[in-house]
């Protein structure tokens, strides 16, 4: 059992939490509230949109069941990242700002005084976004913003350290990229098998025929043998 030091007056961390917490003080009690709601439950919600939106772009490229595999790998890490974040938090055991420093901050929201270290909102957002990115740039790079002001909203709220936020950044990433070669070994074939049976739209985007009658695969190219690019995909395969 690890137990992190409760941060002093002159802690670094300490110092970075009383400050942007304080700028809660200078808002309309409206806006804490909004920014409460994002920290709490927006800002993972739109890394999901982000993650759908994803999947539907995926879905239309002449890879699509490589690409979806990946969208598909991004969610699921998302899971695993804050499973493995559960036997973290109970080795460190760290105190919350608001627990350490009592009546020193502005709660913006009721909050378990559970472990801090790491912060479960970070490791999620960033595994999100670390996977989204090796699929789509743009909504990759949306999701690391989104990911970033996530971070800031959990320390704005009072109930993390800057280094619990690190710390998610770190694990949500570390999950996304080194358990990929696995994940994408068994994903892909599965979506390749979906994409040939009645769940296809799931993997392959339906367009309409030059006929206009009935729809085709917008990606059955990938299932042609003289196509290649069906296997395993690097990391420069999957980012579009």
């Amino acid at each position: 059992m690890t137990a992190l030091p409760i941060e002093g007056d002159g802690s670094i961390d300490w110092t970075v939490v009383s400050h942007v917490n304080g700028l809660a003080r200078h808002l309309p009690s409206g806006v804490d509230s909004l920014l409460s709601f994002l920290g709490e439950y927006g800002v993972p919600l739109l890394s999901v949109l982000l993650l759908a939106l994803a999947w539907l772009g995926a879905r239309r490229r002449p890879d699509a069941p490589v690409a979806v595999a990946g969208v598909l790998w991004a969610g699921i890490a998302a899971g695993v990242a804050l499973v493995l974040n559960v036997p973290v938090r109970a080795m460190v055991q760290r105190p919350r700002p608001f627990v350490a420093h009592p009546g020193r901050l502005d709660l913006l929201t009721n909050h378990q005084a559970n472990g801090s270290f790491a912060s479960d909102h970070a490791t999620f957002t960033m595994a999100v976004a670390v996977g989204v990115l090796l699929v789509n740039r743009k909504y990759g790079l949306l999701a690391m913003a989104l990911a970033g002001f996530e971070g800031f909203l959990r320390v704005f709220m009072g109930v993390h350290y800057p280094t619990d936020v690190i710390g998610g950044f770190a694990l949500g990433t570390a999950a996304t990229l080194l358990l990929a070669p696995i994940a994408m070994a068994v994903l892909v074939p599965l979506t390749h098998s979906l994409a040939r049976g009645s769940l296809a739209p799931i993997v392959l985007a339906q367009r309409r025929g030059r006929s206009g009658r009935g729809a085709v695969p917008a990606a059955a190219v990938t299932d042609h043998p003289d196509h290649p690019g069906t296997g395993t995909p690097t990391r420069g395969d999957l980012a579009a």
